[in-house]
């Protein structure tokens, strides 16, 4: 499967989100998932639909531009900054959930594919997603909205091959500086097959693999002419391990056949978090809308509900500058 070609992008840049859910997973922390930004894009399009407006959002794109985690300072390991709730009745610390929290600069791009676009639905668009909330933060009016960069736009993709990779490195240009997050899969396969290779014999598991990609693994490489050697690692790149969707638990239970689900009318599936790699990447570096954007792909039958980018797929030449 891959990303369903965009005709127009619609652009809605550097939204100042506060108090944003930072613990993307059970496992991850760093910056919302990418479930939370497409849930985002369903939710917007299910408003608009209610204000009369049919836009079909397929994919989103995000540019992170700016990011605080409210974590402690100092020291290597951190701890987040938690609220303080009031005692309970016996006088003691009430019991509370941990909650992670970021403050985040971003850049929101929505792929659309429609016949009947109209300028006059941006305005709308804006509007209907400052009243929303971004993987549950806040989003904040910009202190000096009449500025162009703060200004939401569109771009048309609907000419050539040519002009649409024109078209989407002028919007490039206008988001930066800012960094993008792609999905590489490809480099979990490949550190999964160098680890088999070098273990025959030992039965090495995709999450060791994972592991193995999520920290920097440091090693004495000795100098061959005889002098003193190094540490090096073998991290390249700002990559990151990170949750991109749900894998099934358990068959699925028709409505108001399970007990405290939010509603009685949804069919209902016990899941839990998938994982995979992925790499941060500045947004002059990628070369099309569909190294940037994020897709769902659900295969209910597979019990798999995941989101997917096609970076990989589509990169060309991933070290230009």
């Amino acid at each position: 499967m891959s990303c369903i070609p965009s005709s127009h992008l619609i652009v809605i840049p550097r939204l100042r989100v506060q108090n944003a859910n930072a613990i993307s997973s059970p496992l991850t922390h760093g910056f919302p998932a990418m479930t939370a930004f497409l849930g985002l894009m369903w939710a917007l399009e299910r408003k608009l639909q209610k204000a009369g407006i049919d836009v079909p959002m397929n994919a989103i794109g995000v540019v992170c531009h700016d990011h605080q985690e409210q974590v402690t300072e100092g020291g290597f390991v951190k701890t987040f900054c938690l609220t303080r709730n009031p005692v309970s009745k016996a006088g003691k610390t009430a019991a509370i959930v941990e909650e992670g929290r970021i403050h985040l600069e971003v850049s929101l791009v929505i792929g659309i594919n429609t016949e009947s676009w109209s300028d006059e639905y941006l305005p709308h668009i804006a509007e209907t997603l400052t009243s929303m909330r971004i993987a549950g933060g806040t989003i904040h009016p910009q202190e000096k909205p009449w500025l162009r960069r703060y200004q939401s736009w569109v771009v048309d993709l609907t000419g050539t091959e040519a002009d649409r990779a024109e078209k989407f490195r002028a919007m490039s240009r206008e988001l930066l500086p800012g960094f993008s997050l792609v999905a590489r899969d490809d480099l979990l396969d490949q550190r999964y097959a160098e680890m088999a290779a070098k273990n025959p014999g030992v039965d090495v598991s995709r999450l060791d693999a994972w592991l193995s990609l999520s920290r920097f693994n440091w090693r004495y490489q000795q100098n061959q002419e005889g002098g003193k050697g190094e540490w090096q690692h073998d991290r390249k790149g700002w990559i990151v391990p990170i949750p991109v969707g749900y894998g099934a638990l358990s068959d699925v239970y028709p409505p108001g056949t399970a007990t405290n689900a939010c509603d009685n009318t949804t069919s209902f599936r016990f899941v839990e978090s998938v994982y995979s790699v992925g790499e941060w990447v500045s947004l002059h570096r990628l070369q099309s809308a569909e190294q940037l954007l994020w897709y769902a792909d659900s295969q209910p039958d597979n019990g798999l509900y995941r989101c997917r980018n096609d970076y990989s797929s589509h990169a060309v030449n991933q070290n230009v500058i």
